[in-house]
């Protein structure tokens, strides 16, 4: 588990590596074929020339299935691609089953298939549950960053993240947490690595996965002591006076609603963790220029 979470802290990095792997290189349609001098097709000249596949790799309700269907909307009532965004659900592994069915897609399809992304491409390859990282897509473009966000019922007795902390530290099988990713993706690993960076033995934190907005409903149902997710997440249920934020993995407060949720390093944890949400596609995608917008991320 530490070198797990090793590896996790540091591979985070790597996201910023590969939201610009793309370049101004154009891929071939032909996965042999290597760079040359030969003048390529620039990106405006190619157009779909049927629906797009848009797949979120989890369950309906989640972060995936939001960004995709809320991108969904935009692109098709603004007219952007000019063929409609057709959102299909591909839940399992962590998002593994997605990845593997946009990896299998032939032919004119590979131009024609799209998916959300965010961390767990790659923690998800990091703990074995799939051979497919984000060096096997084509990076399109990054869309939005959120922040990890841990989440107490309004009348659970931990006030702060401290009282969290040192409840996991003394009776570990007091604390359940809930998270919509699978074990060793990103709500596990996010919460593990501050955990860990308390002083917590994170080989004994309980965690218990969920799909979609079931997370949610199991921790206001008080199955779960606390739910790992994000900020997104929890600004509805905080509005309704329902859960309690512990702490939020920006580097300093928020403005808005969640101006009240304190952050994991104002509480003395020297962590930070940014869940950035993009876009890739098949690794084959022909004359496509990358859209890049660079989002620098922290360890």
């Amino acid at each position: 588990m530490r070198t797990l979470l090793t590896k996790a802290a540091s591979i985070t990095l790597a996201a910023t590596l590969f939201l610009t792997a793309c370049g101004a290189q154009t891929q071939t349609s032909d996965p042999a074929s290597t760079p040359s001098s030969e003048p390529t097709v620039a990106a405006e000249a190619w157009k779909p020339t049927k629906a797009i596949e848009y797949i979120a790799p989890a369950g309906a309700g989640g972060g995936w299935d939001t960004t995709a269907r809320t991108t969904a909307k935009v692109l098709e009532e603004d007219k952007i691609i000019g063929q409609s965004l057709a959102v299909v659900n591909k839940p399992g592994g962590g998002g593994a089953i997605g990845w593997k069915y946009v990896d299998d897609k032939k032919g004119e399809d590979v131009n024609h298939t799209l998916f959300v992304t965010s961390p767990p491409i790659i923690f998800v390859p990091l703990n074995g549950q799939s051979d497919l990282n984000h060096q096997d897509f084509t990076p399109i473009a990054a869309l939005t960053a959120d922040y990890a966000a841990f989440i107490v019922r309004a009348d659970s007795p931990y006030q702060t993240l401290e009282d969290l902390m040192n409840e996991l530290k003394s009776s570990p099988d007091k604390v359940s947490v809930a998270g919509t990713s699978s074990p060793g993706s990103m709500d596990h690993m996010q919460f593990l690595l501050t955990a860990d960076k308390y002083g917590v033995d994170v080989a004994k934190v309980r965690y218990v996965s969920f799909q979609g907005a079931e997370g949610m409903a199991q921790l206001l149902g008080g199955h779960v002591t606390v739910l790992s997710s994000d900020v997104g997440d929890a600004i509805e249920q905080y509005r309704a006076g329902n859960v309690r934020v512990l702490a939020i993995t920006s580097p300093e407060r928020l403005a808005g609603d969640a101006a009240d949720f304190p952050t994991v390093k104002e509480q003395g944890i020297d962590f930070e963790f940014t869940i950035w949400r993009g876009v890739m596609g098949h690794k084959d995608m022909s004359q496509m220029r990358c859209n890049i917008m660079r989002m620098p991320l922290k360890k």
